[in-house]
């Protein structure tokens, strides 16, 4: 929108400013623009991490392959338990 009121020219901008709030308004315009700049460059770096992303998930697949199995380790038997002795009886 400010590249297109450049077009027009210096005095368009001049009178924008003249108006009341106008000045507001292309301060916001500016920062607007600029945050848009930021942004537009990080979402080109979302295309190069989602490539990092899937040679990290080819390479983990790979590995996982790779890797005999181990046998399950076998559960250790509890320790057996002395019964209680019963009470007396009467």
């Amino acid at each position: 929108m400010i590249a297109r009121l450049a077009d027009r020219g210096e005095q368009t901008i001049a009178r924008l400013a003249d108006l009341p709030g106008g000045t507001k308004a292309l301060k916001a315009m500016n920062d607007l623009r600029a945050r848009v700049d930021e942004l537009g460059k990080k979402v080109r770096g979302i295309d190069e991490l989602e490539q990092r992303v899937a040679k990290l998930e080819k390479d983990v697949a790979t590995l996982k392959r790779a890797r005999k199995p181990k046998a399950a380790p076998r559960p250790k038997a509890a320790p057996e338990r002395k019964a209680a002795p019963e009470p007396p009886a009467d």
